[in-house]
């Protein structure tokens, strides 16, 4: 089996992200890795909250706490949220720890050896009013490519086109609000990508034809217009330092990489962190560096990530003339809308994950999120479509139907799975399309196609209610008794088979369905076509009990309320 080395994208400290931060990055990667496990196959599934850079400092001075404990207190809370929302992370690091310094200093010693940094004089914006240097974030203004007036001085958020602070039209400082600014000289680090331009080009070529169009596309696109020498180094108090070994002046001056260089090698340096913590876990350097043929390195991560990860942090490994372990897929995500906008903090619109889990068990939204996965093309959440979703999906095909097979089942034929007569034509015909339908799922989750993935498994769902529709145990067992066990027996397979296979959807649930059958040595992690055919897993004669009602229906008083609490369209 291969070993899968997964990261998604890290989550910024300077907030609880909403739930197009989750879909797009950190879901789909928990849902693969889950789905990776059950096939038998090695998994190191490694995040991080990405802790440096201008908006931490602004967080913390908002909050008036030092930025330290502003963003320990940040990497808890958020930690708490994917805990609920069941992110089975192999390890959850921090961007800010020792491991990561350690390592991106070296890449930055191992690029100066190589010839690829180049200290320059550059002008720069200075804030007379804050009388600083305001590094890139900290100027705010209007994009001059779509006219966004909250652009930020390194990157659009509204058309994602990089910029540099003087392209900025009407900038002003992010911590004052002063437009008195002036440019000065002062001394940078650049990572010199144009004389790698090559190496990354001819790399893309090897790597790339596999990923999606969406990710292709943008790396591409980059290539074609160019990869120009950047600066690496900020004026900032928060940051991965400049080693004073090799940038001595620099260092003096208090210089800081810039939160893209050091916030990818974090990937490896949470491997660090978790190798160190427990010394029972494999040696980090088998998964990252002269990883063997066995490693595929698969990226999960929204669209506006894409360039710094197909190309920049590319640029920077292959600079090292390390043998680095380089992404083999990236699995990248359009954006997820609210009601056809942006989600808003300050507007208080859209729903946040801390938000969703008060009002919902997490794998509403797992599932959810998932099925409607923007991998195409952008989509927009609605209140209306999550309802339909929840009430027809998880409470009407796959929670009623538990819930009426083994509550049946209990009053007519006690606490055990009754026995009933051979498997006859019925269950044959639903032994085949069940195995049919997981092959699908099967497919779909190889190729990382999540939409199509939970339609199978929904299809799966849908399939137990025609056979349950079909033989009508409630009418079956007035004239065939044994044929009515017969059909309970095989439904309460099925729900056994759900359990399995719908964990890496809604693990929760699944345990829960698990959790019903008194099913001595159930060790099964995934279910073969053999067995999807046989549907024999849970014997007659098992114990059972009846869960809890698994989906609770929204209801419109539900709706209306959540669409006013959270800004919905008509709200």
């Amino acid at each position: 089996m291969a070993r899968h080395l997964i990261t998604s994208a890290l989550p910024y400290i300077n907030g609880i992200k909403h739930l197009g931060n989750m879909v797009g990055s950190m879901l789909p990667a928990d849902v693969y890795s889950r789905y990776l496990r059950q096939r038998g196959h090695d998994v190191l599934y490694i995040c991080a909250t990405d802790e440096h850079g201008t908006p931490a400092e602004l967080a913390a001075k908002e909050a008036g706490v030092p930025v330290e404990a502003f963003c320990a207190e940040q990497h808890d809370a958020q930690k708490a949220i994917y805990d609920g929302f069941q992110l089975a992370f192999d390890y959850f690091g921090r961007s800010s720890s020792a491991e990561n310094r350690e390592i991106t200093q070296h890449f930055a010693r191992k690029l100066q050896e190589n010839g690829f940094i180049e200290e320059r004089a550059i002008r720069q914006v200075f804030s007379v009013a804050d009388d600083r240097f305001l590094p890139d974030r900290y100027i705010v203004g209007t994009c001059p490519h779509c006219g966004y007036d909250k652009a930020r001085g390194d990157q659009c958020e509204n058309c994602t086109r990089v910029l540099d602070p003087t392209d900025l039209i009407e900038p002003r400082s992010a911590i004052s609000g002063s437009s008195e600014l002036e440019v000065r000289e002062t001394k940078h680090l650049f990572l010199l990508q144009s004389k790698l331009a090559g190496e990354v080009e001819a790399w893309i070529d090897a790597t790339g034809e596999e990923w999606p169009q969406l990710a292709s596309s943008i790396a591409r696109k980059w290539l074609t217009e160019g990869l120009h020498d950047r600066s690496i180094t900020r004026d900032l108090d928060w940051g991965v330092p400049v080693p004073a070994d090799t940038w001595p002046e620099l260092a003096a001056e208090g210089k800081v990489f810039y939160v893209w260089f050091d916030a990818p090698v974090e990937y490896i340096g949470a491997t660090k962190e978790w190798a160190d913590q427990d010394p029972a876990n494999r040696d980090w350097k088998s998964w990252w560096y002269e990883a063997d043929a066995t490693v595929r390195y698969t990226e999960f991560m929204a669209k506006d990530n894409v360039p710094f990860h197909t190309v920049m942090f590319p640029a920077t490994q292959l600079g090292t003339r390390e043998p680095w372990k380089k992404v083999d897929y990236v699995k990248a995500f359009n954006w997820l809308n609210y009601y056809g906008g942006k989600f808003s903090t300050s507007q208080k619109r859209g729903v946040f994950t801390d938000a969703a889990l008060e009002l919902l068990p997490a794998d509403y939204w797992r599932y959810f999120l998932i099925a409607n996965a923007p991998e195409s093309d952008d989509t927009s959440f609605s209140w209306e479509h999550f309802t339909a979703t929840v009430n027809k999906d998880l409470a009407d095909t796959l929670g009623n139907f538990v819930n009426r097979v083994l509550s049946f089942s209990r009053k007519r034929f006690g606490d055990a799975v009754p026995a009933g007569r051979a498997a006859g034509e019925a269950e044959a015909k639903l032994g085949a399309q069940t195995a049919e339908l997981l092959a699908e799922y099967e497919g779909h989750m190889e190729a990382l196609q999540f939409r199509k993935a939970a339609a199978a498994l929904r299809a799966l769902w849908s399939a137990g209610n025609s056979y349950l529709e079909e033989k009508a145990p409630w009418l079956e067992i007035k004239t065939d008794e044994e044929g009515a066990a017969l059909t309970l027996r095989t439904a309460m397979n099925l729900i056994h088979l759900y359990a399995v296979v719908s964990e890496p959807f809604i693990p929760a649930s699944a345990a829960a369905m698990r959790a019903a059958f008194a099913l001595e040595g159930d060790t099964a992690v995934w279910v073969s076509a053999e067995e999807a055919k046989a549907l024999d897993a849970v014997p007659a004669g098992t114990p059972f009990t009846v869960p809890p009602v698994l989906f609770a229906k929204i209801t419109d008083d539900d709706l209306g309320a959540y669409k006013e609490r959270f800004g919905g369209a008509d709200a």
